[in-house]
This record gives C-alpha cells, structure tokens and sequence, in this order.
C-alpha cells in the first residue's frame, strides 16, 4: 500500500470530519427540534379540491352567459357536479351557436349535445391541474396566516392525496391556530335588495335568477355574542372580493367598538366607487364566508376605504384582518389528524431518547469491544465518526430531529456495527483458511461488501418510501434512517478498511487480533 493513498485517504476522511463538526456547530443553532421534542402542533389537512372546481365552474358559467348574451342568446347554465354544467332548453342552431362559442372561449371545458341540452365536462388535466393549483395556494394562504400569527419556525408543505402538513413549534393557543387556519375569510361586497328579516319565507317571493337569501347573525350591541339571525336578499353579482382587498388593519368605529379598516387597489376602488356611485341609498351586503355581517346603507360615493363592522370582539377583529391580509383559500380545509405535545412531555421525550442512545451505544460499544479486541477498536472508531457525519447530514439539510427520528439514529447505529461484524467474521474466515493476514483483510472486505450494500440498499429503499408517504415524525424517522445508512456505508467499507491498511502499512504482521 503505498504512502501516498493512505495519506490522500486519510486527508478526505479528515475532511469529512471537519466539514461534517461545522455543518452542525453549534448544535442548537443547526438542528431544529421536532414538535415532540419541544413541544407544538402537528396538524394533517384535507384540501377539499371540490370547492375550487366548483368555483372555477361557477366563474366560466358566468363568463358564458355573458358571452352568449353579446351573441344575442340567452341561457340559464345549471351545475351539475363540482366539474360539470349543462345548458337546456335551445333550439338546434342556438345549440351549435354554443357550443361554438364555448370551444373558442372556454379551452378547459369538453363540451358535447346530449338530446335538447349542452353538457360541459372539465377535461380530465385540467381538473388535475386546479386540484393541484388548490393544494398549493392552500399552503401558501395557510403559511402567510401563520407567518401573521408569529409563530417561530413553522413547517408547512403538501403531501400526497391533496393534503397539508402543517407543525408549529411552541403553540399555546391550538384552538385560535385552529380557527384562524381553517378560516375561509372569503369576503364579497353585495347589493341588497330585501330585508333584513326574521325568515326566509319572507323573501322568497321577491327572488329573481340574479339574487339569492343570504344568512347573517343579530348580536347583542353590548356583548357581541349572537342572539339570533336574519336574512337578506342579494344580488349575485359581487361588487368586489377580498382579492381586491390592499390592506386591512384594526379599528374603532364611532362608539369605540373593534372594527375592521381596509383600503382597496386602484381596480377595486374603481369597481367600489363606479357600484356604490350609481346605487346611493341602496344597502351593500359585507359578506364573510357566506354570511352577512353587517349591511350598511350607501349615503355617498366610496372609493378606495371602507370598514367592516359586526359587532365583532377585538381578538375576532385581529384574526380577521390577518386571515384577509393573507388571502382567502381556494377550498375548505377538513382536519384529518391533529395532535398537540406540550413542551414538559417533549422535554421528557429528549431525555429518554438520549437515555436510550447513551445505553444502546454503550451496550455496542463494550460488545464489539470484547469480542474482536483491537479490531474492535477500529469499528468503534468507524463508529464515532458515523455519528459525526449524521449529524453533519442533518444540520447541512436543515433536517428536523424528531423521536423517531433519534430512534433512526440508534438503529444506524446498530446497522452500521452489523456492517463490521460482516467484514470481520469473512476475515477470520479467510485467516482459518491459511490466508496471510493482508490477504485475509483484502479478502474480507472484498466478500463481505455484496452483502453490505444490499442490506443497506434494501433498506434504504423502505426509508424512502416512508419519506414520500409518511408525513411529520415518520418523514424524521426516514431523513435520520436515510443520512444514517449512506454515512454507515461510507464508514464500514472506507473508514475500516483505511484503519486497517494504516496498521499493516509497513508492518510485518503475522497475527491479528480479530
């Protein structure tokens, strides 16, 4: 073996170490603490994809109907599934005049005649792609609502069947995050045309296809709380949207009760000034994830600011200025799992986990130890610095430690011996046959390396599997299992074999201590 490999092996075994102490130096700074080792919420959402192609069918109904109405054709679309409508009652050419006008102005929509009625069906990647479009403006909305919130260091990311993984690391108030989360926050400003009053009922002589019955809360003017409800009839049309929306911050109206103060952009605040211009002396319906929170009378013209009132308390006033700031969702969210860990149970969980690393380690150790001797000695070592590297794995990748996630570590650990027991058990194989000790270890680490590589292959696979489909703690098990494999390899094969070239290297050597 000549000097020079050993001492170019040597210098990227070193530098590897060293790298690998600054990546994750100092601890604390480079390694985040799961949310069972410090304490958080883990929440797993289910984006309900349905509402945004429901939304998406209801805005090119009406883009199609105003489209048909410039061609002198009037239509009544009708939805019949979150991704479809259908048009009836049209004669013959008016149908073709339609279908004519949706194949040129609607490229997503497959469109076929079905007896006297039009049928419009999304085309199957282009519902694919609205899902997927729901699921990440989801995460984004979700990220800027916790962002508002302050909570420090929060995980948010999709996962697969259109669900949201969302952690939040050192949570007091789960049932505010809960709420100020799930919230829609779609806002829509109105026209009224009837009411308010007591039932339905009551206006439902008054309906026409452009308006619809719009729910609201009374509430008590004192307490805020809600003491019964009222009903309103509407136009459809909205005058503006949250989306028009540049800011919203709280307030205090006249009496010094919490409300909302918003200001518009330049294309809502033509919209609001041109709608509450012409209709001075109209009611205008504040709509908020369909119900009416307040309907004030329009006495003058207003352009570019406004206020929400609803009897709202401060801390309602607060969250709803920071769900609007930070957008509306695309799509209801469902809470498929949720689990809170305060911080005196993750304080536990770190404590047992090093408790059981220390043991299980200590345990390795003095096992290999006592059984090869000396040769022991070069696998602890290899050991050691299979740690060092791990942890270099994880602080270079930002990587989350969890409990499982340590237990990934203890596990490698295992591993990682396994690999030396292998490489050791073939060299004493090949000294019982009458090989020289070189040989024997050349030998050794040649056989034993098939075998090594595909149990750690084999289970590298596994880990990536849980990687992709697993979410939270599982996805830590994984990241810690996968750094832990490619560093035992690494170690076993390069490090070992390193170690024991640099003991022959220029010895006679007639016996080995394995």
């Amino acid at each position: 073996m000549k000097s020079s490999n050993l001492l170019s092996r040597g210098i990227l075994i070193g530098a590897l170490l060293a790298l690998s102490i600054w990546f994750f130096s100092p601890p604390k700074d480079k390694i985040k603490l799961g949310l069972d080792l410090q304490g958080g919420m883990h929440l797993v959402l289910q984006v309900q994809t349905d509402d945004a192609l429901r939304s998406e069918s209801d805005s090119d109904m009406q883009r199609l109907t105003t489209d048909a109405q410039e061609k002198g054709l009037t239509i009544a679309p009708t939805r019949t599934s979150p991704t479809s409508f259908e048009v009836g009652g049209l004669a013959p050419e008016a149908k073709d005049s339609l279908a004519e006008l949706a194949r040129a102005n609607l490229p997503i929509w497959d469109v076929a005649e079905s007896g006297e009625k039009v049928v419009f069906t999304v085309k199957a990647a282009e519902a694919t792609k609205i899902r997927e479009l729901a699921v990440t403006q989801a995460v984004q909305t979700i990220r800027n609502r916790v962002d508002e919130f302050g909570v420090a260091e929060p995980v948010i990311t999709p996962a697969s069947g259109y669900r949201v993984v969302v952690q939040l690391p050192g949570v007091d108030d789960p049932e505010r995050v809960r709420r100020l989360i799930k919230n829609t926050a779609f806002l829509e400003f109105r026209l009224v045309r009837g009411g308010p009053v007591s039932s339905p009922e009551e206006l439902q002589g008054q309906i026409t296809p452009n308006t619809e019955i719009m729910p609201g809360d009374i509430r008590d003017d004192i307490t805020g709380s809600v003491t019964g409800k009222q009903y309103y009839l509407v136009e459809r049309v909205q005058v503006i949207t949250g989306r028009d929306l540049k800011t919203a911050r709280p307030g205090q109206g006249r009496l010094g009760e919490p409300v909302v103060n918003f200001s518009l952009t330049a294309a809502g605040s033509k919209l609001f000034g041109d709608a509450t211009g012409a209709n001075i002396g109209t009611g205008l319906a504040i709509i908020l994830d369909g119900k009416v929170v307040s309907a004030p009378r329009i006495n003058a013209r207003i352009t570019d600011s406004g206020v929400i009132e609803g009897g709202f308390t401060q801390q309602e006033v607060e969250d709803l200025t920071t769900t609007l700031r930070s957008g509306s969702l695309p799509a209801g969210l469902t809470y498929l799992e949720e689990r809170t860990v305060g911080p005196s149970l993750g304080r536990d969980s770190i404590r047992q986990g090093l408790l059981a690393g220390v043991v299980g380690t200590t345990a390795i150790v003095l096992a290999m130890l006592i059984i090869y001797t000396l040769s022991g000695v070069a696998a602890v070592m290899a050991l050691a610095l299979n740690v060092v590297l791990l942890f270099g794995g994880l602080g270079m990748l930002h990587s989350t430690l969890t409990l499982p996630g340590i237990a990934g570590i203890i596990l490698t650990i295992g591993m990682a011996v396994d690999a030396n027991v292998l490489i050791f058990e073939r060299i004493r194989e090949e000294l019982k046959a009458g090989r020289t000790v070189r040989s024997a270890v050349e030998l050794g680490f040649e056989r034993a390396l098939s075998a090594i590589v595909d149990a750690n292959v084999t289970t590298l696979i596994s880990a990536l599997f849980l990687f992709q489909f697993g979410t939270g703690p599982i996805r830590g098990f994984a990241v810690t299992l996968s750094i832990g494999l490619l560093a035992s390899m690494f170690t076993a094969v390069f490090v070992s074999r390193w170690l024991f070239d640099l003991a022959l290297h220029n010895r006679r050597v007639e016996k080995l201590s394995i």
